[in-house]
């Protein structure tokens, strides 16, 4: 092998030389003549053209050498800076050359400097670059079961581009030994192939057999070219059908669709195309099999025409033939088996239920009974039951397959009044069928819940003076029952409200619970209501609840205040008289305007204003303590009279007010009161007559002379009365002169200070008084003699005119007749005012200072009393000084009781009065001693 290769190395390097030499001959004589191999690359050299030619490369370039062909195609190039000759295309043999067993390539370098053409011619050199090739890569030949041993088939000969040693040289056959190859060599000198029958040929053994066969060229490496020969062996009819198998069994589950193949038969015939086509049929099948199953003719599968049930037939047997053309033919049986699948679902009968049912059922009562059944067998079959949800029943296994629903506590209709009882029933199979049925439960009610209220109390708030019927508030109740038992109906608990029956205040609609007024309520009299509603349900028996009702009453501002001092002018005539000295200072208290309003809070928060008066400027009134105070002192131009007008006015909205008038005289003394005020009484005609004026007189002195008498009868009465009251054994008031005391119907009052305890009510002649036993001033004169009579005030008043003004002890004003803060009656009481104290409205006390004006009167017309002097006011006054000036009387409208109302007798003193009183009494002093002078 080695020796051989060798020897074509060196046929090669001969082969080259000879080229050489017979180029460099050519070139010699203007030719140039250069072999390259095909399919080198672009670029690739093939001669030194330059060195053939004997020129420099620079000559060539300077003289403007180049390559021309006559083809359109250069598929050579120049090199200007060297002078080679490459390659300008790739140069493919088989393409330029075909057919031809020599390829030369023809071209010419053209030197223009020396207008001089060289002819150059490449050989192409062939490479073993193409491998043998088939016209057809599957040939087919067919060739009967029957054909003679030595029959030759003509097969397609391979063709290879390439010549010489690389050329096709062989061919080979492998695959079958049924076959053999012979070569022929034709007149051209091709070679033909040739496939030839060697062995007899049995379609039923080989149908068909494949055969290679491979060309094979000289190159190196050999180039190979294939072709498959497929020789089909046509079929005599000499086999009969045959079945794979005598018996087929299959199982396949009842669920199995319908449609879908079951089996399919395989049966077999050897022979071939018509003879060895098979068709199949059923035999011995009856008429339930028929509609069942189905038999395809030519593929022999078996399919599902209806669908299966296990419960009906769980096993089937079909007879099958299979059959030729020839009539040739094969039997077979097909046992088809059907397994139970989990296909029918549990099924639950209702065969007795219950569709109402009562709230107070006890335990396991019976509410259904169920009947629960599975036609699929084994595991499939086993059936559990449950029930669905958290619901007061409880499933019980009964005879065979039934159940029954019980109750498993008891019921409650206000928590659920119906139910859907669900009852679940799965099997065993897998996976699990269920099914399931629903009970419709409706729970009927008892009563055995009260209503109950919305709140556990109530309360409204009714302005007073409301419309009769007015709404005040609606209760409302529930029933956690049903119908009857759940219907509510209101009414009111018995009650009285100040005597009278609840029922006449308000009342209770029976159907909706609205609460109604059946009167105008008034604060004053009813402030609060409290009562109960009972709410009673329709059972039977009924049940029945109750809850409080509260009703506040709203003060609304329908009272005006109430003027308490001075009285309305409907009374006496010297009602609202007040005395002012003219040596006032200012700030001295004239007078009080008392008024209370009914209403409550801001309602009867009082206010006074001086709304007219004859001076402005002279007096002012306290905003809330309604005093009347000299805002000067009075001047000698100021009118003697005054009249005031105050205004009290409460702070509703809208506020409510009331008028006070009120008479203020400026004058020193009784005398100088008395003057004024006839003068006031007199007739303001100027042209009246003497007559009227007689007949006024005349009436004016009947009346004091009957007033005077009315006055001693008084005293002797309340003399005697006294004697009466008090116990011989007790001597507090023994003694004491009458001239210290003035009295009229029975009660006295003192001309000196005493410390003493007074309760009035409106009945004077109920009054009491409390004497302590130390509570006697030294402001008393002397105890006469006891066989010396007390004298009578006119006396006492006479006695003391004479006597120097030492005689009689000057007594100090009482400051125990006021009220404490926290004790002033009436709304303005509570306020923070200049005074304290309220006025009361008591009839008693009014008379008494009128019945001390007439009194006064009568002694300053006697001319012989100390009151014609003096400065008192006869009662309306507590600031002046000794003797009859009646600082001592006490200030009743100050220090009375009012019944009803939380305002008490206190001891504390005014400082206000007092001071106001002491300063009446220095001045009153000092008069009297420049009188003495």
């Amino acid at each position: 092998m080695c020796t051989a290769r060798q020897g074509r190395w060196g046929r090669r390097q001969r082969a080259l030389l000879c080229c050489v030499l017979v180029a460099a001959w050519e070139a010699a004589w203007g030719q140039l003549r250069y072999s390259v191999p095909e399919e080198l690359p672009k670029g690739s050299f093939v001669g030194d053209v330059a060195k053939d030619l004997a020129l420099q490369p620079a000559a060539l370039r300077d003289r403007g050498a180049r390559v021309v062909s006559a083809d359109r195609t250069q598929y050579f190039a120049l090199h200007a800076n060297s002078g080679h000759l490459v390659t300008a295309e790739r140069l493919d043999r088989e393409q330029l050359c075909e057919g031809v067993q020599r390829c030369v390539l023809r071209c010419e370098v053209i030197v223009e400097g020396e207008m001089k053409v060289y002819e150059i011619e490449v050989e192409i050199m062939d490479i073993n670059d193409n491998a043998p090739t088939f016209s057809e890569i599957q040939i087919e030949e067919t060739l009967s079961e029957t054909t003679g041993l030595g029959t030759r088939l003509p097969l397609s000969k391979a063709h290879d581009p390439d010549v010489g040693v690389n050329s096709l040289q062989s061919y080979e056959l492998s695959g079958d030994e049924h076959f053999s190859l012979s070569v022929q060599a034709g007149a051209d000198g091709e070679k033909r192939p040739e496939l030839v029958l060697a062995k007899a040929l049995d379609r039923e053994e080989a149908a068909f057999h494949e055969l290679v066969l491979r060309a094979s060229d000289g190159g190196e490496p050999a180039r190979t070219g294939t072709a498959r020969i497929r020789v089909s062996v046509l079929d005599a009819n000499d086999n009969a059908p045959v079945f794979s198998q005598a018996v087929y069994a299959v199982r396949v589950p009842e669920d199995v669709p319908v449609g879908s193949t079951l089996l399919t038969l395989t049966a077999t015939d050897v022979d071939e195309g018509i003879n060895g086509a098979v068709k199949y049929f059923l035999i011995k099948a009856t008429d339930l099999t028929s509609e069942i199953f189905y038999l395809d003719p030519e593929r022999g599968s078996i399919k599902l025409v209806r669908s299966l049930d296990f419960e009906e037939d769980d096993s089937h047997e079909l007879g099958v033939q299979a059959r030729d053309s020839g009539e040739l033919f094969d039997t077979a049986t097909v046992s088809i088996s059907v397994t139970d699948v989990n296909d029918n679902a549990p099924e639950i009968s209702v065969r007795s239920a219950l569709s109402e049912i009562s709230e107070d059922a006890p335990p396991g009562t019976v509410v259904a009974l169920l009947h629960v059944q599975d036609r699929d067998s084994g595991a499939n079959g086993e059936v559990r039951c449950s029930l669905v949800g958290d619901v007061p029943f409880r499933l019980r296994s009964s005879v065979g397959s039934y159940y029954s629903v019980v109750t498993a506590r008891e019921l409650d209709r206000e928590e659920v009044s119906e139910y859907n009882v669900t009852v679940w029933a799965s099997d065993g199979g897998s996976p699990s069928l269920r099914s399931s049925a629903v009970l419709a439960l409706r729970v009927l009610d008892v009563n055995d819940n009260a209503p109950v209220f919305a709140e556990a109390r109530y309360s409204a708030r009714l302005p007073e003076n409301n419309a009769e019927g007015a709404l005040v508030l609606t209760v409302r109740a529930w029933d956690a029952d049903w119908g009857q038992n759940a219907r509510v109906r209101y009414r009111l608990a018995e009650g009285r409200v100040r005597g009278a029956p609840l029922s006449s205040y308000v009342s209770v609609q029976a159907e909706t619970g609205a609460l109604y007024a059946l009167r105008s309520f008034d604060y004053e009299e009813v402030r609060e209501v409290g009562l109960w509603v009972r709410a009673e349900d329709g059972g039977a028996p009924a049940l029945s609840s109750n809850v409080s009702v509260r009703l506040l009453i709203v003060d609304e501002n329908d009272n005006a205040p109430q003027v308490l001092y001075p009285p309305s002018a409907a009374g006496a005539g010297w009602t609202g008289v007040e005395l002012a000295p003219r040596s006032a200072e200012p700030g001295a208290l004239v007078a009080k305007v008392v008024a209370v309003d009914a209403d409550a809070g801001q309602n009867a928060w009082l206010s006074y204003e001086l709304a007219k008066a004859t001076e402005p400027g002279l007096f002012r009134v306290g905003l809330h303590s309604g005093e009347v105070r000299t805002a000067r002192s009075p001047l000698a131009r100021d009118a003697p009279r005054h009249s005031l007008v105050v205004v009290v006015k409460d702070q509703g909205r809208p506020a409510l007010s009331a008028t006070a008038t009120l008479t203020v005289v400026l004058a020193e003394s009784v005398a100088e009161l008395l003057s004024e005020l006839g003068s006031a009484a007199a007739p303001a005609e100027p042209g009246g007559s003497l007559t009227r004026w007689l007949v006024l007189a005349v009436a004016a002195v009947s009346c004091l002379f009957v007033a005077f008498l009315l006055l001693l009868l008084a005293l002797r009465l309340r003399r005697w009365r006294r004697s009466q009251l008090l116990p011989p054994a007790s001597g507090a008031l023994r003694g004491v002169p009458a001239s210290h005391f003035v009295g009229i119907d029975g009660v006295r009052a003192f001309l000196h200070s005493y410390s003493h305890e007074v309760s009035l009510t409106a009945d004077s002649r109920k009054s009491q008084r409390r004497w302590a036993a130390d509570s006697c001033c030294n402001t008393l004169p002397a105890r006469p003699p006891p066989d010396k009579a007390a004298p009578l005030l006119g006396e006492d008043a006479a006695g003391a005119r004479g006597a120097p003004p030492d005689a009689l002890p000057q007594a100090q004003p009482n400051t125990d007749w006021r009220f404490s803060q926290t004790q002033r009656p009436g709304t303005s009481g509570s306020q923070n005012g200049e005074e304290g104290g309220a006025w009361p409205n008591n009839q008693f006390d009014t008379e008494m200072l009128q019945a001390m004006i007439l009194a006064s009167a009568n002694e300053a017309a006697d001319g012989n009393s100390t009151l014609g002097g003096g400065t008192g006011t006869m009662g309306l006054s507590a600031r002046y000084g000794p003797q009859f000036t009646l600082q001592h009387v006490p200030d009743y409208r100050q220090n009375v009781y009012i019944p009803g109302s939380t305002a008490t007798l206190t001891n504390a003193a005014g400082k206000s009065n007092a001071k106001g009183s002491s300063g009446g009494n220095k001045k009153k002093s000092g008069k009297k001693e420049k009188e003495k002078k």
